[in-house]
């Protein structure tokens, strides 16, 4: 009998997400004869968020008609997934898991949005889920949320299809690596399973459990078919406000350099797609859904092994293929040859994380240690060669006082990046900045945290209607400059 699995997306952002998590678990399960579906909340107008909406006025985003190109349901999302349920009798819901997808929409707080979808939902399947918090402390999960049966820390596309194979055999299932779950009145942690360090052996991905409209993308002004995609994971830095850390210590990558704050043994934990499958990938995406931007989700892209990077550059380059790639990665891995390599592999926007622009509190508490003349140099580079360059900033860190934000915004202008992210700071428990912030915060993870759209900070330094304040207007700020910083502050504070 074909065993029958129910992934949920609990993004709340009101676009369309590609969520990689999805795409990857979906296409190992498929391919080993298991039915999958997905309940999406995404375009549900009782759930979402409307983060264009939001980051538009903010001058984040250019303005586009997007909301007016995908369909929003009226429908209760919770009586909705109720009667998918119900339909279906899935053996199995999932949801939140790792990828490379680890640091943006709200990918942190999934566990908790699909728990809360789910909690008052009676049903015979069993409940899964994973992610990062569940790799943090999967305790903590199992204790607060009661009606989950397993966690699964780390990678979990085998150890779904492991326990998916085990299936209904409980004693067979509790066996596996990687999961934990309740024993009596205690909770049992099985040992760590096997980093994947071969990406191609749950490839290719399936995209095809979205619908149509998730693919629609907002980008520069433009709506776009795009979806999100991974070459890589894990990360050679340790930033110690980053979630890719509790991804490093699950795997016993805890040695770091103090001088560059970059792991050791970084070749055992980075691991990337061969060059022929990513370019199959790619091609066959293009096909099948006329995909144009591939918004690639590696947490640091030009630390990926460059033999594959240069492969892919050739295969892209000679293809004829009319797309175009958006990376993030970091300004040392900017120079004139690197940009040559971004040109061939159709690079048409680079995402860096400036965070603030104090050197001391990058180095003495992010663990992040570059000076601004590279920053400066790196977009210089980039603006040159005609490659679109976002900086993303962070504010509300902990012990941040106004003036460093305002420096921060002053640092932006020189740099004149062609968008300036600003994100609220949020608490990520498992990461060495918690300690630093843990005051700033409420006791428990803050529901609803998201660094796009709200923060949870209660004790900053900074009063909350500040930083709204800066959160609102800090793009304004870096194209204008601060002249009317007086003006601008007694208006929004008096609305």
């Amino acid at each position: 009998m074909t065993k029958k699995i129910l992934f949920i997306n609990p993004n709340k952002w009101g676009r369309g997400i590609t969520t990689i998590w999805i795409a990857s678990h979906a296409g190992i399960l498929k391919k080993n004869g298991a039915k999958v579906e997905l309940f999406d909340a995404t375009f549900y107008k009782d759930w979402s968020d409307y983060e264009i909406d939001l980051n538009t006025k903010n001058l984040q985003f250019k303005k586009t008609n997007y909301e007016q190109l995908v369909k929003f349901s009226e429908n209760n999302v919770y009586d909705d997934l109720k009667k998918k349920i119900e339909n279906y009798q899935p053996d199995i819901i999932f949801w939140s898991a790792i990828s490379s997808h680890i640091h943006g929409e709200g990918e942190y707080i999934s566990i908790d949005y699909g728990y809360s979808l789910l909690k008052n939902i009676k049903t015979n399947a069993i409940l899964i889920c994973g992610g990062i918090k569940a790799t943090h402390n999967p305790k903590k999960i199992l204790n607060k949320y009661k009606k989950i049966d397993y966690v699964i820390s780390g990678e979990s596309e085998k150890v779904l299809l492991n326990i998916l194979k085990a299936f209904p055999n409980k004693k067979n299932i509790e066996a596996i690596d990687g999961i934990s779950f309740r024993e009596n009145e205690n909770i049992k942690t099985n040992n760590p399973q096997s980093i994947i360090s071969n990406l191609d052996e749950i490839s290719p991905y399936d995209y095809s459990i979205f619908n149509k409209q998730s693919f629609l993308r907002p980008y520069n002004g433009q709506i776009l078919n795009a979806v999100d995609y991974e070459i890589s994971r894990g990360c050679i830095y340790s930033c110690s406000y980053c979630v890719e850390t509790i991804i490093q210590k699950y795997y016993g990558f805890n040695e770091i350099n103090e001088k560059t704050g970059s792991i050791k043994n970084f070749n055992h934990y980075g691991r990337s797609k061969s060059a022929d499958l990513i370019f199959s990938e790619i091609e066959e995406l293009k096909k099948k859904f006329n995909i144009t931007l591939f918004r690639l989700q590696d947490t640091n892209f030009l630390t990926i092994d460059r033999k594959v990077l240069i492969k892919l550059a050739e295969f892209i380059h000679t293809s004829g293929l009319d797309i175009k790639l958006y990376i993030e990665t970091r300004a040392e891995g900017i120079n004139e040859k690197s940009v040559e390599l971004l040109k061939k592999l159709k690079i048409d926007g680079v995402g860096m994380g400036l965070e603030l622009s104090d050197e001391n509190y990058r180095s003495d508490h992010l663990n992040r240690f570059i000076n601004q003349e590279k920053i400066v140099k790196a977009f210089k580079i980039l603006k040159t060669a005609g490659i679109n360059r976002t900086a993303y900033n962070i504010i509300g860190l902990p012990n941040q006082t106004e003036e460093s934000i305002i420096k921060t915004i002053e640092f932006n202008h020189l740099i004149s990046p062609d968008t300036s992210i600003a994100a609220y700071y949020s608490i990520y428990r498992g990461t060495k900045l918690e300690e630093l912030a843990d005051d700033e915060f409420e006791e428990d993870d803050p529901y609803g945290m998201d660094p796009q759209i709200r923060s949870k900070s209660y004790k900053h330094k900074i009063p909350m209607e500040i930083l709204e304040f800066y959160k609102h207007n800090f793009t304004y700020f870096v194209k204008n400059g601060l002249s009317q910083l007086d003006q601008k502050k007694k208006e929004y504070l008096s609305e």
